[in-house]
């Protein structure tokens, strides 16, 4: 069977993972559809299962050595608005495979699987332990990958190469940057959800007093986004990413990036006014989420609430972040919860040897593709790993196009059948050359 039939049958499984809801029958018929589509890795592997989240160990040569851990998640978000092809029916049409998850991220758990499946099927036996972890709740912050690397973390295991999703393959990342490029994500932030509530004496609509919990929040929120608390510096990872971009990006753009180091000052400034992408991989951002107040539209609460999702970055941690925010609030006599905090990730080292490994893999299997660290805006299971390898690189090895790219958590998502196989050559390659060199 061919890659692309297999990721279509992996696509209509579907695997929405929903919070507060029992999902464990659709991914038990999804990893019964991977034991179908993968049977030599299922032969050959220890399985291992943490609520639905899954740990395959392909036992090496030595396993004294520093395993590698391949990941990529099996669940999606929903699927709404109407689809060019039905969202679930992965089919396989234009020379792509359609629906939720193509992109995010079955393509790259079906090149993972295919990449070992041919490998055991050979009879290939790697130098090291080889493991495959794949979630089932990383859409919804679950504890899947968490519980993962708590049961290698108790048994001394320290991955020497975790490559978990992130960046792909693209022309163009940064408008005005000429060439495909590799996107490595070597930072990632860390996330943190607050709950800003304001009291007040309730009562009846019909005479309203001043300064009441809705109005104070809504002050509250407009300060912050006039007076933005944090502050924005460049850091190695984005500089790097600027250097590589703009050797390949002509004129006046080029130039600043080529050298953003000696305009940091500068870009410091001028980035939020006008790249918000840009600017999101160099400074803490905040943004208000969800809200509530009273349930009658003549009543007025006692209590009210927004919501804040903030990306943390490595200068101004979470920690700080949490007491910039207090800060603000306490004018307007706001308090802050905290929902979860969770701190920006330990920065893989662009200069060391597995990232230059995992360059050299691109360069071999894409070679007109240019590799690239990035700073990464949004949150991967990776950040778990983190705690037992400084090798956590975020990076899918699957070329995809502008169109394919916004179709993430988007309608009509799709992968080309014809960038399959080079992401199955890519873990291959991987697999065999992690301790050639």
């Amino acid at each position: 069977m061919k890659i692309e039939e297999k990721l279509s049958q992996m696509i209509q499984v579907e695997t929405i993972s929903e919070i507060g809801k029992d999902n464990s029958e659709k991914f038990c018929r999804f990893q019964a559809k991977l034991k179908e589509l993968f049977p030599s890795v299922f032969s050959v592997m220890e399985f291992k299962s943490f609520d639905g989240a899954i740990l395959l160990r392909w036992s090496g040569k030595d396993s004294s050595r520093r395993p590698l851990v391949l990941m990529s998640h099996q669940d999606v978000v929903e699927a709404t608005g109407a689809w060019k092809h039905e969202p679930f029916s992965g089919e396989i049409a234009d020379d792509r495979v359609w629906g939720r998850g193509t992109v995010d991220t079955k393509g790259s758990l079906s090149a993972i699987f295919e990449a070992c499946e041919r490998l055991i099927s050979s009879g290939f036996i790697p130098e090291m332990d080889v493991y495959i972890s794949s979630s089932n709740n990383e859409e919804i912050s679950g504890s899947g990958a968490e519980m993962a690397v708590d049961y290698l973390e108790a048994k001394g295991i320290k991955p020497l190469l975790v490559l978990d999703e992130g960046g792909m393959i693209k022309a163009e990342p940064l408008k005005g940057a000429k060439g495909r490029f590799a996107m490595m994500g070597t930072l990632e932030k860390g996330t943190c959800n607050f709950r800003f509530v304001a009291k007040g004496k309730g009562g009846h609509a019909s005479a309203p007093g001043k300064n009441t919990p809705l109005v104070r929040l809504g002050k509250f929120m407009a300060d912050i986004e006039k007076h933005d608390p944090f502050k924005a510096r460049m850091n190695d990872t984005t500089l790097e990413m600027f250097r590589r971009l703009g050797r390949h990006t002509p004129g006046a753009m080029g130039f600043a990036l080529r050298h953003a180091k000696g305009l940091s000052p500068v870009l410091n400034r001028l980035l939020p006014k006008i790249n918000l992408l840009a600017t999101a991989m160099i400074k803490t951002t905040l943004a208000f989420t969800t809200a509530g107040g009273s349930n009658g539209l003549n009543v007025l609460p006692e209590k009210a609430y927004v919501t804040g999702n903030s990306r943390v970055i490595h200068h101004e941690d979470a920690d700080y972040t949490e007491k910039k925010l207090k800060e603000v609030a306490a004018k307007y006599d706001i308090d802050v919860e905290v929902i979860m905090k969770h701190y920006a990730c330990p920065v893989v080292d662009h200069n060391g040897k597995a990232f230059k490994f995992v360059e050299s893999v691109v360069r071999d299997v894409f070679p007109d593709v240019i590799t690239c660290p990035y700073a990464m805006t949004g949150g991967t299971d990776g950040r778990h790993y983190s705690r037992i390898s400084e090798n956590v690189i975020r990076f899918a090895p699957l070329e995809i196009d502008e169109q394919q790219y916004q179709s993430i958590h988007g309608i009509d998502e799709n992968i080309s059948v014809s960038c399959l196989e080079n992401g199955v050559l890519f873990y291959q390659k991987i697999i065999k050359n992690l301790y050639s060199n």
